[in-house]
Protein backbone atom coordinates (compact mmCIF):
# COMPACT_ATOMS: atom_id res chain seq x y z
CA UNK A 1 0.00 0.00 0.00
CA UNK A 2 1.61 3.37 -0.95
CA UNK A 3 2.39 5.61 2.07
CA UNK A 4 0.38 8.69 1.22
CA UNK A 5 -2.62 6.42 0.66
CA UNK A 6 -2.36 4.63 3.80
CA UNK A 7 -1.98 7.89 5.38
CA UNK A 8 -5.26 9.15 4.54
CA UNK A 9 -6.83 6.04 5.74
CA UNK A 10 -5.71 6.33 9.09
CA UNK A 11 -6.38 9.74 9.11
CA UNK A 12 -10.03 8.69 8.92
CA UNK A 13 -9.96 6.32 10.56
CA UNK A 14 -8.58 8.27 13.82
CA UNK A 15 -10.58 11.06 12.58
CA UNK A 16 -14.22 8.98 12.51
CA UNK A 17 -12.90 7.25 15.80
CA UNK A 18 -12.30 10.65 17.61
CA UNK A 19 -15.81 11.56 17.06
CA UNK A 20 -17.24 8.02 18.56
CA UNK A 21 -15.08 8.42 21.53
CA UNK A 22 -15.89 12.33 22.43
CA UNK A 23 -19.87 10.90 22.20
CA UNK A 24 -19.25 8.26 25.02
CA UNK A 25 -20.13 9.45 28.32
CA UNK A 26 -18.10 8.98 31.58
CA UNK A 27 -20.06 7.02 32.90
CA UNK A 28 -19.89 4.20 29.91
CA UNK A 29 -16.02 4.70 30.11
CA UNK A 30 -15.96 4.17 33.36
CA UNK A 31 -18.34 0.97 33.57
CA UNK A 32 -16.20 -0.58 30.36
CA UNK A 33 -12.92 0.24 32.20
CA UNK A 34 -14.30 -2.04 34.87
CA UNK A 35 -14.91 -4.97 32.78
CA UNK A 36 -11.61 -4.43 31.34
CA UNK A 37 -9.64 -4.31 34.34
CA UNK A 38 -11.20 -7.86 35.55
CA UNK A 39 -10.42 -9.06 33.14
CA UNK A 40 -6.95 -7.94 32.33
CA UNK A 41 -5.93 -8.64 36.18
CA UNK A 42 -7.56 -12.11 35.40
CA UNK A 43 -4.97 -13.04 32.57
CA UNK A 44 -2.56 -15.27 33.53
CA UNK A 45 0.15 -13.31 31.74
CA UNK A 46 -0.73 -10.53 34.08
CA UNK A 47 -0.43 -12.77 37.04
CA UNK A 48 2.55 -14.07 36.29
CA UNK A 49 4.49 -11.28 35.61
CA UNK A 50 6.93 -9.11 37.75
CA UNK A 51 7.49 -6.03 36.12
CA UNK A 52 4.78 -4.31 33.93
CA UNK A 53 4.63 -1.00 31.85
CA UNK A 54 0.95 0.45 31.60
CA UNK A 55 -0.33 3.59 30.32
CA UNK A 56 -1.84 6.27 32.52
CA UNK A 57 -4.85 7.58 30.95
CA UNK A 58 -5.90 10.60 28.80
CA UNK A 59 -8.53 12.77 30.83
CA UNK A 60 -11.38 11.41 28.24
CA UNK A 61 -12.27 9.00 25.15
CA UNK A 62 -9.66 5.98 26.47
CA UNK A 63 -10.29 2.99 29.30
CA UNK A 64 -9.52 4.30 32.75
CA UNK A 65 -5.91 2.39 34.02
CA UNK A 66 -6.40 3.91 37.51
CA UNK A 67 -7.46 0.21 38.79
CA UNK A 68 -5.07 -1.71 37.01
CA UNK A 69 -1.79 0.31 38.39
CA UNK A 70 -3.57 0.40 41.90
CA UNK A 71 -3.50 -3.34 41.42
CA UNK A 72 0.26 -3.70 40.09
CA UNK A 73 1.23 -1.82 43.09
CA UNK A 74 -0.60 -3.92 45.89
CA UNK A 75 0.57 -6.91 44.06
CA UNK A 76 4.56 -6.06 44.55
CA UNK A 77 4.98 -5.89 40.85
CA UNK A 78 7.63 -3.42 39.36
CA UNK A 79 5.60 -0.37 37.85
CA UNK A 80 7.11 1.65 34.64
CA UNK A 81 4.85 4.10 33.10
CA UNK A 82 5.28 5.87 29.36
CA UNK A 83 7.11 9.43 29.03
CA UNK A 84 7.69 11.49 25.78
CA UNK A 85 11.69 12.34 25.53
CA UNK A 86 11.53 13.63 22.67
CA UNK A 87 8.04 14.80 21.24
CA UNK A 88 9.19 16.18 17.54
CA UNK A 89 11.19 12.28 16.57
CA UNK A 90 8.44 10.69 18.56
CA UNK A 91 10.37 8.63 21.24
CA UNK A 92 9.09 7.14 24.03
CA UNK A 93 10.59 5.31 26.95
CA UNK A 94 9.31 3.82 30.06
CA UNK A 95 10.30 4.67 33.39
CA UNK A 96 9.98 3.60 37.05
CA UNK A 97 7.23 4.77 39.39
CA UNK A 98 7.32 3.93 43.28
CA UNK A 99 4.24 3.53 44.53
CA UNK A 100 0.61 5.11 45.13
CA UNK A 101 2.22 8.73 46.64
CA UNK A 102 5.17 9.13 43.39
CA UNK A 103 1.94 8.15 41.22
CA UNK A 104 -0.43 11.18 42.97
CA UNK A 105 2.49 13.95 42.57
CA UNK A 106 3.46 13.63 38.47
CA UNK A 107 2.79 16.36 36.81
CA UNK A 108 0.36 16.59 33.76
CA UNK A 109 1.75 16.36 30.21
CA UNK A 110 0.99 16.27 27.00
CA UNK A 111 -2.97 15.42 26.29
CA UNK A 112 -3.40 15.95 30.04
CA UNK A 113 -1.62 12.55 30.66
CA UNK A 114 0.64 12.21 33.88
CA UNK A 115 4.37 12.05 33.08
CA UNK A 116 6.92 11.22 35.78
CA UNK A 117 10.14 13.54 35.68
CA UNK A 118 13.46 11.11 35.06
CA UNK A 119 14.60 11.80 38.62
CA UNK A 120 12.75 10.56 41.76
CA UNK A 121 14.10 11.97 45.40
CA UNK A 122 17.49 13.07 43.28
CA UNK A 123 18.15 9.79 41.82
CA UNK A 124 18.17 8.70 38.41
CA UNK A 125 14.38 6.43 37.51
CA UNK A 126 15.26 3.55 36.06
CA UNK A 127 14.38 3.61 32.77
CA UNK A 128 13.70 0.57 30.19
CA UNK A 129 15.83 1.98 26.94
CA UNK A 130 18.73 2.96 29.04
CA UNK A 131 18.90 -0.85 29.99
CA UNK A 132 19.00 -0.39 34.06
CA UNK A 133 15.18 -1.32 34.06
CA UNK A 134 14.44 -5.56 34.63
CA UNK A 135 13.09 -6.86 31.53
CA UNK A 136 9.77 -5.60 30.93
CA UNK A 137 7.29 -8.66 31.32
CA UNK A 138 4.17 -7.02 29.43
CA UNK A 139 3.16 -3.84 28.15
CA UNK A 140 -0.03 -2.52 28.34
CA UNK A 141 -0.92 -0.65 25.73
CA UNK A 142 -3.72 2.26 24.91
CA UNK A 143 -4.65 2.83 20.90
CA UNK A 144 -6.75 4.76 19.12
CA UNK A 145 -8.49 1.52 17.15
CA UNK A 146 -7.80 -1.88 16.84
CA UNK A 147 -9.39 -5.20 14.70
CA UNK A 148 -9.85 -8.33 15.75
CA UNK A 149 -6.66 -10.09 13.39
CA UNK A 150 -4.58 -7.60 16.74
CA UNK A 151 -3.84 -4.35 14.37
CA UNK A 152 -3.44 -1.63 16.16
CA UNK A 153 -3.62 2.44 15.39
CA UNK A 154 -1.95 4.82 17.20
CA UNK A 155 -2.10 8.25 17.85
CA UNK A 156 -0.06 9.28 14.58
CA UNK A 157 2.83 10.16 16.20
CA UNK A 158 4.58 6.05 16.40
CA UNK A 159 5.75 6.63 19.17
CA UNK A 160 5.03 3.23 20.43
CA UNK A 161 6.07 1.46 17.10
CA UNK A 162 9.26 3.19 17.32
CA UNK A 163 9.60 2.45 21.42
CA UNK A 164 8.77 -2.04 20.42
CA UNK A 165 11.32 -1.65 17.58
CA UNK A 166 14.40 -0.45 19.62
CA UNK A 167 13.18 -2.16 23.04
CA UNK A 168 12.76 -5.46 21.42
CA UNK A 169 15.61 -5.68 19.47
CA UNK A 170 18.09 -5.51 22.43
CA UNK A 171 16.23 -7.97 24.26
CA UNK A 172 18.44 -11.17 24.74
CA UNK A 173 15.72 -13.52 25.65
CA UNK A 174 11.49 -12.98 24.26
CA UNK A 175 10.34 -9.32 24.47
CA UNK A 176 7.09 -8.97 26.66
CA UNK A 177 3.51 -9.68 25.96
CA UNK A 178 1.86 -6.24 24.32
CA UNK A 179 -1.52 -6.23 25.51
CA UNK A 180 -3.91 -3.17 24.57
CA UNK A 181 -7.13 -2.45 26.31
CA UNK A 182 -9.46 -0.80 24.12
CA UNK A 183 -13.01 0.40 24.45
CA UNK A 184 -15.97 -1.91 22.62
CA UNK A 185 -16.23 0.99 19.93
CA UNK A 186 -12.78 1.07 19.44
CA UNK A 187 -12.49 -2.80 18.59
CA UNK A 188 -13.26 -3.56 14.99
CA UNK A 189 -13.53 -6.59 12.58
CA UNK A 190 -10.58 -8.01 11.08
CA UNK A 191 -9.29 -6.01 8.77
CA UNK A 192 -10.25 -2.90 9.31
CA UNK A 193 -7.14 -1.33 10.75
CA UNK A 194 -4.91 0.03 7.88
CA UNK A 195 -1.33 -0.88 8.63
CA UNK A 196 1.75 -0.57 7.60
CA UNK A 197 5.69 -2.06 7.70
CA UNK A 198 6.60 -0.56 11.31
CA UNK A 199 2.94 -1.11 12.91
CA UNK A 200 2.89 -3.92 15.21
CA UNK A 201 0.20 -5.89 15.85
CA UNK A 202 -0.66 -6.70 19.80
CA UNK A 203 -0.43 -10.27 21.39
CA UNK A 204 -3.63 -9.81 23.19
CA UNK A 205 -6.50 -7.05 22.92
CA UNK A 206 -8.94 -6.80 26.22
CA UNK A 207 -12.10 -5.28 25.80
CA UNK A 208 -15.31 -4.85 28.14
CA UNK A 209 -16.73 -7.85 26.11
CA UNK A 210 -14.01 -10.02 26.56
CA UNK A 211 -10.32 -11.07 24.49
CA UNK A 212 -8.85 -10.90 21.29
CA UNK A 213 -6.02 -12.87 20.92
Amino acid sequence: MMATTLAKQKGALRKAMRVTLANLTSDEIQAQSRQITRTLLALPEFQESKCISCFLNMPAGEVDTSAVVSAIFDAGKTLYVPKMVDKEQGVMDFFQLFGEDDLRTLPSGPWGIREPDKEFKGQQRPSALDGSSEPLDLIVMPGMAFDRSRSRLGYGKGFYDRFLSTYIARQQAAGPRLVALALREQILEAGQVPVGETDWKVDIIIGPDGIVS
